[in-house]
């Protein structure tokens, strides 16, 4: 039987993969509060509604976001 292949390490169309919070707020390390103040000073990626009560932001725009982030020395 042949595995199907994962989407996600596909090379084909870029698939957009979305984080809530609980998710944001483990991989940044920042509290929701945090995000919401940066996000209001153009200083973090703005969500996208996902529904109709829902928000979540782009892994892709995020993993950039801290990409582009001060190392420590």
């Amino acid at each position: 039987m042949q595995s199907q292949p994962d989407p996600l390490l596909s090379t084909g169309p870029t698939v957009a993969i979305f984080l809530r919070m609980p998710s944001l707020l483990r991989i940044t390390g920042l509290g929701r509060s945090t995000i919401y103040r940066m996000v209001a000073t153009n200083s973090f990626p703005r969500p996208v509604k996902i529904g109709h009560r829902a928000v979540a932001w782009r892994r892709s725009e995020v993993e950039t976001w801290i990409e582009g982030r001060p190392v420590a020395h």
